[in-house]
């Protein structure tokens, strides 16, 4: 990606980082605590179907690369993120200003509904309340140059007893953008680019959680 083609992106990075710094400051919006506490039962039926239609098929599951492959975990669910993988201008370990990631910010997507949202962390929360926390154990190449890795993680933390509960494992899978490869000159500055990727959850068999 070239240095003018990343700039037109640099507009927006004020408004990500806005949003970024609301969505730490807050474990859920009105929207999610009002649907939490009050339709709930009927919420999660509706967000677990729509979920449910983006369940990877069996040969979509085989072009997994091996490096990120589950053992033994059973898929739950899948949902599609859009929105921006942020930057932030700093020294690196050269002595020179490079950007370097500090965070995601997207919206979950499942049959062209918002079901959720992907930030720091980094943090995977459902419009029920449930939410994850994970640590990146595998990568692999994206499919371009363009393309952010694909990663393997390891669920940290919980929150919540709704779909993302039982969750232990999560995939980034066919990942579009998000990388920046080009020198910054401004320490301090941030810089967003967008990028698209699927997140399968996977969940451990209990006799497996039971002997961890």
């Amino acid at each position: 990606m070239g240095l003018h083609t990343i700039r037109r992106f640099g507009a927006d990075v004020y408004r990500y980082r806005k949003e970024a710094l609301a969505l730490r400051a807050q474990t859920r919006t009105e929207f999610f605590r009002i649907a939490g506490r009050v339709f709930r039962p009927v919420f999660l039926a509706v967000v677990a179907g729509y979920l449910s239609m983006r369940v990877i098929a069996p040969s979509a599951a085989a072009e997994v690369p091996e490096t990120i492959a589950t053992r033994g975990e059973t898929l739950m669910v899948t949902a599609h993120a859009t929105g921006a993988q942020v930057y932030e201008c700093k020294t690196n370990s050269d002595g020179k200003l490079a950007w370097q990631f500090r965070e995601p910010i997207a919206s979950l997507m499942s049959n062209g509904k918002t079901v959720g949202r992907h930030f720091a962390g980094p943090v995977w929360e459902i419009a029920d309340g449930s939410a994850v926390s994970a640590k990146v154990s595998a990568q692999a190449p994206g499919a371009t140059a363009n393309d952010i890795q694909l990663l393997g993680l390891d669920v940290a933390v919980w929150h919540g007893s709704g779909l993302l509960s039982g969750v232990t494992t999560v995939q980034r899978l066919n990942t579009h953008g998000g990388r920046v490869d080009a020198a910054c000159d401004a320490s301090g500055t941030f810089l967003s680019v967008p990028y698209s990727a699927d997140y399968a959850f996977y969940k451990k068999a209990a006799a497996d959680l039971r002997s961890n």
